[in-house]
C-alpha cells in the first residue's frame, strides 16, 4: 500500500515553513489559568503526534505543527506544536490533575525547576517500532524518548536527592499515546515488507510485548501510576477513507479490526502486570471504542462532521495534511476530525473526561484516572 506523495511544489513550501517558524510559539502556554491544588505532583507525557505540544518543533521533520491554523483555537491562537485546532487530551487532563501545561522535552534547559511538574517527551511520527514514521524525517523514537526519562530522573536525583527524585516519580502520572505511527507509517505502508514477515496478531503482539518491557522499564525507575491509552480507529479518518474510496464514508474494517485486536491484547497485558508488579496502578483507556462511541452518536455530542477533515484537501479532506489557513472550515467545533489523521479540541475534550472521570463513557480499566489519583479502586 501506497500513501499518496506530497506536490514537490507543496512539500518544498511546508519545508521552507517549518524551518523559519517562531520556535517561541510551543513556549506561549506553560500553565493553565486557576490551578486548584494538585492531585499529583507531576505529570510525564511519552508518546506520538496525538500528544505532541511542541517536541518536533525542534526537528527537521515534516511532522509538524508550528504553523497556522494549526492552534488557531488554542488558549493563545497560536500554534504551539500541537497537532490540533486547540488542545490535547493531557492539556485537559493537566487542567484536571492542578497543573500546569506540560513542557516539551527538548524545549528545556534541564534545570530541576522545570522537571518537577512534569515533562512531554512526545514526539510526533514516534512510533512502538524505532523505524515508524521514519518517511516523516527526524522523530524522538519511543526508546529514545524512555532514555530521556531515564536523564530526567538522575537529573531529579541530582537535584533533590534520591529519596524525593523516587517519590515524585512514585506519585506522579505518566501518559503514554503511542502506536498509531506503526500502522500508518510502518505496517499499511509495509515498510521493509513487514507484511510478509509479520500476519496482524503477530505485528500486534510485537507491539505489545515492546510496550510491556518499556512498561517495566518505567516500573524499576518507581513509576508506579501510568495510563495507556490505546489507538483509535484510524480506520475512520479521512485519510483512509479517501485511499479507500469509501463511498459514504463507511469505516474501512480492516484496519480497524487490527487495531481492536491490539486494543484486546492491550488490556490483557495491563491487567497481567498490575496482578505482577508490586504497587502498581497501571490503567489501559480504550479510544477506539470512545471515539466510536462519537462516531455512532455524533447528535448527542453536538457533530455535524464524522468523515470530513476541518482542514485539507480531496475527498473527505484526507488526500494531504493541513498546510494553510485557507484550507480550514471555519467552525472546528462540529467537527470530529481536524485533518487527516487528527481529532479536533473539542473530540480531546471528551476523551480527557472520559479518561479522568467516564464523563461520557466508561473507557479505562481498571479505573480512571480521577480514582487512580485518588486512591480509589
Amino acid at each position: 500500500m501506497k500513501m499518496a506523495p506530497m506536490p514537490l511544489s507543496l512539500f518544498f513550501l511546508f519545508l521552507f515553513t517549518s524551518l523559519f517558524s517562531i520556535q517561541a510559539h510551543s513556549q506561549l502556554i506553560t500553565s493553565s489559568p486557576s490551578l486548584p491544588s494538585p492531585l499529583a505532583p507531576a505529570l510525564f507525557v511519552i508518546g506520538d503526534s496525538t500528544v505532541d505540544c511542541g517536541t518536533n518543533n525542534h526537528l527537521l521533520t515534516l511532522a509538524r505543527a508550528d504553523r497556522p491554523p494549526y492552534g488557531r483555537d488554542f488558549d493563545t491562537g497560536l500554534p504551539t506544536g500541537r497537532f490540533s485546532n486547540g488542545r490535547v487530551v493531557v492539556d485537559y487532563l493537566a487542567v484536571h490533575l492542578g497543573l500546569p501545561f506540560v513542557r516539551p522535552y527538548l524545549g528545556l534547559n534541564g534545570k530541576v525547576e522545570e522537571l518537577v511538574q512534569g515533562v512531554n517527551y512526545a514526539s510526533a511520527g514516534a512510533g512502538v517500532i524505532f523505524a515508524s514514521g521514519s518517511d516523516l524525517g527526524m522523530h524522538i523514537s519511543l526508546k529514545k524518548q524512555m532514555q530521556q526519562i531515564s536523564d530526567t530522573y538522575e537529573r531529579l536525583e541530582l537535584g533533590l536527592g534520591e529519596v524525593a527524585a523516587a517519590d515524585l516519580f512514585a506519585k506522579s502520572v505518566f501518559y503514554i499515546s503511542i502506536g498509531t505511527n506503526d500502522f500508518i507509517h510502518y505496517y499499511f505502508r509495509n515498510t521493509t515488507s513487514v507484511r510478509s514477515l509479520y500476519l496482524p496478531w503477530e505485528f500486534n503482539q510485537l507491539l505489545v510485548e515492546t510496550i510491556q518491557h518499556e512498561l517495566k522499564n518505567l516500573y524499576n525507575l518507581n513509576v508506579r501510576k501510568v495510563v495507556i491509552m490505546g489507538v483509535a480507529p484510524i480506520g475512520c479518518s479521512p485519510h483512509y477513507l479517501w485511499e479507500y474510496n469509501s463511498v459514504y464514508g463507511e469505516c474501512v474494517e480492516e484496519i480497524n479490526n487490527m487495531i481492536v485486536q491490539l486494543n484486546f491484547a492491550m488490556i490483557y497485558m495491563v491487567h497481567k502486570l498490575n496482578m505482577e508488579l508490586d504497587g502498581a496502578m497501571f490503567t489501559f483507556c480504550d479510544v477506539f471504542e470512545a471515539s466510536m462511541d462519537i462516531l455512532r452518536n455524533r447528535d448527542r455530542y453536538g457533530f455535524l462532521s464524522t468523515t470530513d477533515a476541518c482542514c485539507g484537501m480531496g475527498k473527505y479532506g484526507g488526500m494531504i495534511m493541513c498546510l494553510f489557513p485557507e484550507m480550514a472550515c471555519k467552525n472546528a467545533t462540529n467537527h470530529v476530525w481536524w485533518d487527516e489523521y487528527h481529532p479536533t479540541d473539542a473530540v480531546n475534550r471528551i476523551l480527557a473526561d472520559n479518561v479522568w472521570s467516564s464523563k461520557h463513557a466508561e473507557m479505562c480499566y481498571p479505573m480512571n484516572l480521577q480514582n487512580m489519583t485518588t486512591n480509589k479502586t
